[in-house]
């Protein structure tokens, strides 16, 4: 009873905040210059690390199908085409996510955290400044542009990935792995995963602004709650997967 209770509280206390933070910017330019220098603290220093994993679990994801579906029953272009629906519709909206949550949640969290320990924030509120706007909305925003950019890059690089995979193999043409690429494609498989990722970006900058923005205690409170950020998103980002994913199907 005393968990639900302690939900429904921080809950309500989230969206109070958010709608604090929905609020008119005071100052255009200023919010302006935020949103480009959260996109490059968000959006641009997660590049790499998107480039690397991708590549990898494509490789890996079409060696362990040409391993387990080596089979003269299975026509050739079907290396590439599961290999798209794999990549698309999951691991680049759904696991860069996951790692997103990892690295992005728990930097803005532990941000946040420390301009509330360190009275940043009060001294801010003292000028008349609505913090909550100042603070959360640039995040929100830099995530809600960059990730569906990250998502896209993430699909590109893994579907090369998984061709170098079958080539390290020698068992996967290229000609045949484009065929499988090609084969039944629609723009709404594209639509499908930036939805996701745009959903998913707003549940990690929200969660993790508000564990930041809320936090109470010392520097050891600033590592719990970036740890809750990360746990939270990773959580919620599971459930609106799943959600989603029976909503267009």
């Amino acid at each position: 009873m005393k968990t639900s209770k302690n939900f429904i509280s921080a809950f309500g206390e989230y969206i109070l905040l958010m709608k604090d933070a929905c609020k008119r910017p005071q100052n255009i330019k200023v919010f302006a210059r935020r949103i480009i220098f959260e996109m490059k603290e968000l959006g641009i220093d997660s590049i790499t690390i998107v480039l690397v994993i991708s590549i990898f679990v494509g490789a890996a994801v079409v060696m362990q199908i040409l391993l387990n579906l080596e089979s003269p029953l299975y026509p050739k272009w079907i290396y590439g085409f599961v290999s798209r629906k794999a990549m698309m519709l999951e691991f680049s909206p759904t696991i860069i996510s996951l790692i997103l949550a990892g690295k992005c949640a728990s930097k803005i969290a532990s941000e946040i955290g420390t301009q509330r320990i360190t009275e940043q924030i009060d001294a801010l509120e003292v000028m008349g400044v609505n913090t909550a706007s100042y603070l959360i909305m640039p995040k929100i925003l830099a995530c809600v542009i960059f990730f569906p950019l990250l998502a896209i890059q993430s699909i590109f690089i893994a579907l090369i990935g998984g061709y170098l995979g079958g080539l390290l193999l020698g068992k996967l043409s290229l000609f045949n792995y484009v065929e499988g690429l090609r084969l039944e494609f629609h723009m709404g498989e594209l639509w499908y995963a930036l939805i996701k990722i745009v959903v998913n970006a707003i549940i990690i900058s929200t969660i993790s602004c508000y564990r930041g923005y809320t936090i109470k205690g010392g520097s050891v409170e600033v590592g719990q709650q970036s740890t809750k950020a990360v746990v939270q998103s990773s959580i919620v980002i599971m459930i609106f997967n799943i959600l989603i994913t029976e909503l267009f199907n």
